[in-house]
């Protein structure tokens, strides 16, 4: 009987085991599949005036540079107004907030609000920053809209950082008598700062490729011209990327320009994730318990 139920076991584990392994390459073959695709196709369509140049004939021909700078802006906007308040938030709710039932309402509110479709984000936007403060359909509404749809993101993946650092290090600080302000400065946020940075990864990500949020804040169709303040319309990567696949009567003639957007759209975000990689993995080195 024992070595029945051992036999039995050893099957149940090796079958999950396979099938974990099995799923685990078909996913990663699939999205090897899909960078494959995008780039294999997207590299003849890049070259120096498709990354320098202004759109032409409705964004049909000529390049994408409009298009870059706007999606850069509105990336650098948003992580620059959701990482600090992020960050803040998590710091207050861990280390100050009494944990009642309070906290556990507004904990579950934020986890909720993680999973809110992006155009109910985009038409928070629209009312809020475009209509009501009168901000209009500019780079400022888009960043903050764009800010307000990744803080839950930061601030969960936050907080869960700040809660990884070993209790012993804030007792240990407030026995030797330094304030909570110091031992959270000193003691927990350095160690905390890697967990972090991870927030803002996967915000740098959804921000850049989200394309209802903008599309009712701030992406115009066609602008071939630069910015010059955070109050003006710009193109968007995505919603450029969206209008040449849904959109164009020609959608052959457009093919090559859609997989040179995507990979350009993929190369930006991957610049900042590899940003955020490096002063993670910096902090990381410096900091361990």
């Amino acid at each position: 009987m024992n070595a029945f139920r051992q036999n039995h076991t050893t099957i149940q584990d090796t079958v999950i085991r396979w099938s974990m392994r099995f799923f685990t390459y078909a996913i990663v073959l699939g999205v090897g599949y899909i960078l494959f695709d995008i780039i294999v196709k997207g590299i003849p369509a890049i070259n120096w005036e498709f990354l320098t140049g202004f759109p032409r004939r409705g964004g049909s021909e000529g390049g994408i540079l409009p298009a870059i700078l706007g999606t850069t802006y509105l990336i650098l906007g948003s992580i620059g107004v959701a990482l600090p308040l992020g960050m803040a938030s998590a710091l207050y709710l861990s280390e100050y907030a009494s944990q009642g039932r309070l906290n556990r309402m507004i904990r579950l509110a934020i986890i909720t609000l993680a999973g809110v479709p992006s155009i109910v984000f985009g038409l928070f936007g629209l009312g809020m920053f475009v209509l009501f403060f009168d901000f209009g359909t500019s780079i400022l509404s888009g960043s903050l809209t764009l800010a307000f749809m990744i803080l839950p993101t930061i601030i969960v993946s936050s907080e869960e950082a700040l809660r990884a650092v070993p209790q012993a290090l804030r007792e240990g600080s407030l026995a030797l008598g330094a304030t909570r302000w110091q031992t959270i400065y000193k003691n927990v946020l350095p160690y905390a700062l890697p967990g972090m940075f991870t927030g803002s990864i996967l915000g740098i990500g959804r921000a850049a490729g989200e394309t209802a949020p903008i599309l009712l804040t701030v992406a115009a169709f066609y602008l071939p011209i630069l910015p010059t303040s955070i109050f003006d319309q710009v193109m968007a990567l995505p919603y450029h990327l969206y209008i040449l696949a849904t959109q164009h009567p020609d959608t052959q003639k457009v093919l090559p320009l859609q997989y040179g957007t995507a990979l350009v759209l993929l190369f930006l975000v991957t610049g900042f994730n590899l940003i955020a990689i490096f002063l993670r993995m910096r902090f990381r080195k410096k900091y361990k318990w």
